[in-house]
């Protein structure tokens, strides 16, 4: 991933916040959200993005956790 993207990332200068990007297929990425919630890294499912399409990389999916 290049430079190009970092204008289109959602980001806060006064308070960052910690972002895990889970990138793969469909269910790749739902196993994976469902781990991380599994094994209490997320408290909450709604701490997760929608699952889109990755901009990046044909035929993937991608989702944002944000904590």
């Amino acid at each position: 991933m290049t430079s190009d993207f970092n204008p289109l990332l959602p980001t806060q200068q006064d308070n960052s916040r910690l972002q895990i990007w889970i990138v793969g297929s469909r269910d790749q990425v739902i196993h994976a959200m469902n781990e991380l919630y599994v094994k209490k890294v997320a408290t909450d499912r709604v701490q997760f993005t929608p699952i889109i399409p990755a901009p990046f990389s044909e035929g993937k999916f991608m989702s944002v956790l944000t904590r």
